[in-house]
């Protein structure tokens, strides 16, 4: 990739008690899918995504930057709860394994408010509606039906509870580096979102 080139993301990270129980579950889930083709997340990396961006250039950058400031400025401090097991596209038949998040409207005016923005910049809408969720793992592409079919039910039999909050102060961007072992995050900017006296917090 060009020097002048980064694949970026915008992202809410989650308080370290959050990303311990996250990291429970994976392990409890390894457990019983021992020897599945899954590609596990490092529970320190779990972040909810809010737009991926993909390749960026550095001078796009600096407008992606202007706008999560705007967008955040906008909003005020928000509260989010962590649970429950789900998978895409259904539980039966997964390809990505998540835990959900439930959280007010607000978060997905904040998601909507920055993807219309980067789409005028000239990034690709999602193709699908904002479901806002941790990704816990992947299953591989090289997957049978029937290996796909075993993680199914082990998902649908498997019970993830209510694992806690996440209070919302700010908005990242980060760069994403693939390597062998994996993708490195690299967080680029943070922008607050507002008190809700309207100060914002610095």
């Amino acid at each position: 990739m060009s020097k002048d080139v980064v694949r970026a993301f915008i992202a809410i990270d989650l308080p370290s008690d959050v990303l311990d129980a996250l990291g429970e579950v994976i392990d409890k889930l390894k457990e019983q899918l021992r020897g599945a083709p899954i590609r596990w997340v490092e529970h320190e990396q779990i972040h909810l995504t809010l737009k991926f961006l993909g390749d960026v250039s550095l001078q796009n950058l600096e407008i992606i930057k202007k706008i999560v400031s705007t967008e955040a400025s906008k909003r005020q401090i928000l509260e989010m709860g962590v649970g429950g097991l789900g998978a895409f596209p259904k539980l039966h038949h997964p390809r990505v394994i998540w835990v959900g998040i439930e959280a007010p409207s607000e978060l997905s005016d904040l998601r909507r408010g920055i993807e219309d923005s980067v789409v005028r910049l000239g990034y690709e809408r999602d193709r699908y509606d904002f479901t806002p969720h941790l990704t816990l793992g992947r299953i591989s592409r090289k997957a049978s039906a029937k290996d796909v079919r075993k993680i199914g039910k082990v998902l649908h039999d498997f019970r993830v509870g209510y694992l806690g909050a996440a209070r919302v102060e700010e908005i990242h961007v980060y760069r994403s580096d693939l390597r062998p072992q994996g993708a490195v995050y690299t967080r680029l900017f943070t922008a607050p979102l507002v008190e809700q006296d309207g100060q914002v917090i610095v």
